[in-house]
């Protein structure tokens, strides 16, 4: 069962809009100057958190949302 958007917190909300926007992890990390390292942790919590397994399925899921940030 997936969270609703709702539950994901700052970071790994801009983190998603990132991702949504095709960016890599290295990308990420450099533009919110924060490790390559702490960017996955914050997909891979997203992935939980979102009930999903792939980037591609975080952009869908937030999408289908109205996630827009």
């Amino acid at each position: 069962m997936s969270a609703p958007i709702s539950n994901v917190r700052p970071r790994p909300d801009k983190v998603l809009t990132l991702i949504a926007e095709g960016m890599s992890n290295a990308q990420i990390a450099e533009r919110l100057s924060i490790s390559e390292k702490t960017v996955r942790n914050h997909v891979s919590n997203l992935f939980d958190k979102l009930g999903v397994w792939t980037r591609a399925q975080a952009i869908v899921f937030a999408m289908e949302r109205g996630f827009n940030h």
